[in-house]
């Protein structure tokens, strides 16, 4: 089935056509129709197949024959995400599929002033993508009103249960109609998920793809086990190798960030970082080069693994294992998007097998190895461009050559 045969309007189709969509993805073919009938939802699927478009098409459908019937005023549908750059995302898929259909959406988050976001709101909006925190304080201020909103979206569920939102969310659920529409869409499932999920939707059309490999099929993901000490010189190799390639770079700490970007700039390698100590405005603007391919490795903490759409990313590497496990699978998601192809490796040291193990048990299945020989990986060491390492070296040659006259000495007495 193709986009153009579903009844959706000729604006929709023509910006789906404009926008790549040819065919839809396993979610958008399950959630697209039932959407449209006006149930609610509980969608459980992989990063990368597609879920912000799978109710952004029907959402923007129904609120653009609900206007041209003038029978929608005020905000038609609120949708609610974990993080600043993935409200950044969803908007920006809206904006693309909504052009020219007379709906009118924007996105809502912390960190920015708020001036501008309620001269937005006064201006009209039908819909809403707003983090939890930023949309609470500006309806406990007045500046929005829900009473009217007919659809509410959660995306990426189990992240705002991870960061505390759980509170907000309740909260702002009494200000919301008690008869609407609930999509609820999440990467992961489980028993906390459920009993929010059960709490908001009613009789909901369940769909859950491909729910026995967390990992999609177009994602090759393999881990190298590679010692703490010597991963900066493996992922100098991987670029130095791949120089047109896009790569996308997680570690565990904002601190290691910044440390494995000094260590790039040793080997004259160009990176960007982005983490939650950087202001909004900047963490945009090198999210937006990065998407442009103005710079070609970005690392980054696990503020960017959830739901974040980067066009074309060739590697994701983890350069630190994540240490909760689900994290995994939202950080490999970077790349092989849509029906594109992806990589991944993940370097392991010999203090991260423990974290390995617990990553391939919520897997169900071990991660192939990328094997390297002994003489490769002495190589990549010997011929990184860090001083530190060659300083190293030198250290290791002399203790080489002291170990040889030594024996030579032997040799003689």
């Amino acid at each position: 089935m193709k986009f153009e045969d579903y009844s959706i309007s000729f604006e929709i189709k023509k910006n789906l056509a404009k926008n790549d969509f040819r065919r839809p993805t396993d979610i958008q073919y399950k959630a697209i129709p039932p959407i449209l009938k006006g149930e609610d939802v509980l969608a459980i699927a992989q990063t990368g197949t597609g879920k912000t478009a799978a109710f952004a098409i029907p959402v923007i459908y129904k609120i653009q024959k609900a206007k041209k019937a003038k029978r929608a005023s005020g905000i038609q549908c609120l949708v609610m995400a974990p993080t600043h750059e993935l409200v950044q995302q969803i908007t920006e898929v809206f904006d693309s599929l909504a052009h020219k259909t007379g709906v009118k959406n924007t996105g809502i988050i912390g960190g920015v002033e708020q001036a501008p976001q309620i001269d937005k709101l006064e201006s009209g909006v039908d819909i809403l993508v707003a983090t939890p925190g930023r949309l609470f304080d500006l309806v406990s201020q007045g500046y929005i009103r829900l009473h009217r909103t007919e659809i509410l979206v959660l995306d990426e569920a189990d992240h705002m249960l991870d960061l505390g939102f759980i509170k907000d969310i309740n909260d702002l659920i009494r200000f919301l109609p008690k008869k609407r529409q609930t999509l609820f869409f999440s990467a992961t499932i489980n028993q906390k998920i459920k009993k929010l999920a059960y709490s908001l939707v009613h009789k909901p059309i369940r769909i859950q793809v491909s729910p026995k490999n967390p990992v999609a099929k177009n994602i090759d993901h393999k881990v190298a086990f590679i010692e703490m000490d010597d991963k900066r010189a493996f992922l100098e190799r991987l670029v130095n190798e791949n120089p047109e390639a896009k790569i996308l770079v997680f570690v565990r700490t904002k601190v290691r960030s910044e440390r494995v970007k000094k260590a790039m700039e040793r080997v004259e390698i160009k990176s960007e970082t982005i983490h939650s100590d950087k202001e909004q405005k900047e963490r945009t603007v090198t999210l937006d080069r990065f998407k442009r391919g103005y710079i070609k490795l970005l690392i980054a903490t696990d503020v960017s693994a959830r739901g974040i759409d980067i066009p074309s990313v060739d590697f994701v590497v983890n350069y630190d294992l994540p240490e909760v496990a689900e994290n995994y699978v939202h950080r490999v998601g970077r790349t092989g998007r849509g029906k594109k192809k992806g990589q991944a490796v993940s370097f392991c040291s010999t203090d991260e097998k423990e974290i390995l193990s617990e990553i391939e048990d919520f897997l169900g299945k071990e991660i192939a190895e990328l094997e390297i020989e002994k003489d490769a990986y002495r190589e990549t060491l010997d011929f990184t461009k860090d001083t530190d390492y060659n300083w190293k070296k030198l250290i290791k040659d002399n203790e080489k050559e002291v170990r040889k006259l030594k024996e030579k000495k032997k040799k003689k007495k």
